[in-house]
């Protein structure tokens, strides 16, 4: 069953105030959803959290920060595997889940869009974990790329599958299944990984 809710992500990456406002209001977003882990840039401070927050008000746009609930850098030692961040595990906490509640019941009152700060969605948390899960939920995921250009989730897994060489067709596998392994591949490559500890 459809819930005929859409939701956007966009990444800030370095990109100037102006362009990134541009980004927002040529969609239509009337709702920022902050899924960073630690809201802060050290290359473009006007996406610290309470800059940021304070600018999208001056304009209209609602921020909320969400990072603690859907970031990709979970404290608890137990959502990480061999020092990697598990997406497979956050997707299945409470908090997790409660923050997707949180999406979308937000997208029932704007047009949001989650934020985090890769340009690529397909080397983000934003894409690989949250809109995931939110696509399996059948909300619309359009990602907002640099150029202004919108993507689906639906081409974007595409993508991934044919990046990873998994996109030929198998007789003995589901597209489902064969787009399991290939998130999970990529995971792998992109999810947050805990600093080794020197030796001592």
């Amino acid at each position: 069953m459809s819930l005929n809710l859409q939701v956007f992500t966009v990444g800030h990456s370095n990109h100037s105030w102006e362009h990134f406002q541009r980004l927002l209001q040529s969609h239509g977003v009337t709702g920022v959803a902050d899924v960073r882990s630690a809201p802060h840039s050290r290359y473009s401070p006007h996406f610290d959290r309470d800059d940021l927050k304070s600018s999208l008000i001056n304009i209209g746009i609602v921020y909320s920060f969400l990072g603690d609930q859907l970031g990709g850098r979970p404290r608890a030692s137990n959502l990480y595997c061999d020092g990697v961040a598990d997406y497979e595990r956050i997707a299945e906490t409470s908090e997790f889940k409660s923050g997707i509640g949180r999406v979308i019941e937000g997208a029932q009152r704007y047009r949001v869009a989650l934020l985090c700060s890769e340009h690529d969605p397909l080397t983000c948390h934003r894409c690989l974990l949250v809109a995931r899960r939110l696509a399996e939920k059948k909300v619309d995921i359009k990602h907002i790329l640099a150029n202004g250009t919108l993507v689906s989730q639906e081409v974007l897994e595409d993508r991934l599958l044919k990046k990873l060489g998994f996109s030929d067709k198998d007789f003995f596998s589901s597209r489902e299944e064969r787009l399991s392994l290939a998130y999970q591949h990529q995971n792998r490559k992109v999810a947050f990984a805990e600093p080794t500890k020197a030796a001592i």
